[in-house]
């Protein structure tokens, strides 16, 4: 990664590239994610994941009771 960081829009099976880069950051860990390596986002947060692991994270944290 050069350290440039995307800005990026997620959609359901994909995301569009806003502004160019070649990563993105966890919303949950703050973890680098290159983009040919990004899999796991929430469209309504607008938010990337660097695992399945901070998904959930971020999923239990959004459903507690």
């Amino acid at each position: 990664m050069n350290g440039n960081k995307a800005k990026l829009k997620y959609n359901p099976n994909n995301f569009e590239i806003i502004e160019n880069g070649d990563h993105v950051v966890c919303a949950v860990s703050g973890k680098n994610i290159s983009l040919d390596k990004l899999t796991y986002w929430n469209v309504d947060l607008q938010e990337a994941y660097f695992s399945p692991k901070e998904a959930q994270q971020r999923y239990e944290e959004l459903n507690k009771k």
